[in-house]
């Protein structure tokens, strides 16, 4: 494999993908019935296709040499980079027709949206809270959105909002975290991340806070729809999260150098397993209702 080839697999960053999932498979939880073949095109879709290409575009225009979510020693982009991301992006819109037009303007609209979040040309992702609000509403309640659509059945247009903000919120109380090791880096790339406008406590204590209006939504959500075992399910699910949140906390307010890459990718894939795990029981139970 050439050198390039390498860096443009590498770069799309498909591991990453995972970290993304718990949304997915949120949506799929609360749908009272799902078709599998559209589950799993959207699948496809948004994890093969739309998240890996962002993340390539996202690599092409940072032309990072320092740690990035998921890689600790990134190589650099070339001009194949680009137009792989490119035909990705076509194709996953393409491929959305297949499940309804409602679906391909979302995915059309998500992935100008991170155009928008990366391009050196708009650079929203250099403004702390516009870039935070784009991250957390894409990848939270618009994703929701077509997931819950697309799997439905009836395809109905009517998605549950108080989950779609569980959602958002669900990826705002992650999302900071996932800046806190890379101040400095960004600050010489001319962007401030909104985990630099908190500093290292201020990130933890809104990554709390926002992670807290999550599951009083999520209680909200399963509430009314009367599931309130699968509530204490997710909540068991996160114990761990919860545990290592504080055990890090602790660790940065004696020494900011625990606010690491290594960490970081700790919490993201504890965080990741936990709320997936959680999901996806529930979408167990629910299939032998």
């Amino acid at each position: 494999m050439n050198q390039t080839l390498r860096s443009t697999i590498q770069l799309l960053r498909f591991h990453f993908s995972f970290f993304l999932m718990p949304v997915y498979f949120f949506a799929l939880s609360q749908l009272p019935e799902v078709d599998l073949g559209n589950s799993l095109l959207i699948f496809i879709v948004l994890h093969v296709l739309v998240y890996p290409s962002s993340n390539g575009y996202n690599s092409y225009m940072d032309r990072d040499t320092s740690p990035i979510g998921g890689l600790e020693n990134p190589m650099q982009p070339t001009r194949q980079l680009l137009y792989v991301t490119i035909i990705m992006d076509i194709l996953a819109i393409g491929l959305s027709f297949l499940i309804t037009p409602v679906f391909a303007a979302g995915i059309f609209l998500y992935i100008a949206a991170s155009r928008a979040y990366s391009s050196r040309g708009v650079r929203l992702k250099k403004y702390p809270f516009a870039g935070y609000f784009t991250v957390i509403f894409f990848q939270g309640a618009v994703t929701f959105f077509l997931v819950y659509h697309g799997s439905n059945p009836g395809h109905s247009l009517h998605v549950p909002v108080v989950a779609m903000i569980a959602a958002s919120l669900l990826i705002g109380g992650f999302y900071p975290l996932t800046q806190i090791y890379q101040h400095e880096a960004d600050l010489a790339d001319g962007v401030t991340t909104i985990s630099y406008v908190l500093g290292y406590k201020g990130t933890f204590l809104f990554t709390g806070i926002i992670y807290g209006m999550a599951f009083g939504m999520l209680a909200l959500q399963f509430y009314l729809n009367l599931e309130i075992m699968e509530f204490f399910i997710i909540q068991a699910c996160l114990l761990p999260v919860i545990t290592y949140y504080f055990i890090w906390f602790y660790q940065v307010a004696k020494n900011k150098k625990a606010a690491n890459f290594k960490n970081t990718m700790r919490m993201n894939l504890l965080a990741s397993v936990c709320t997936n795990i959680g999901f996806i029981i529930l979408i167990i139970l629910h299939s032998f209702e």
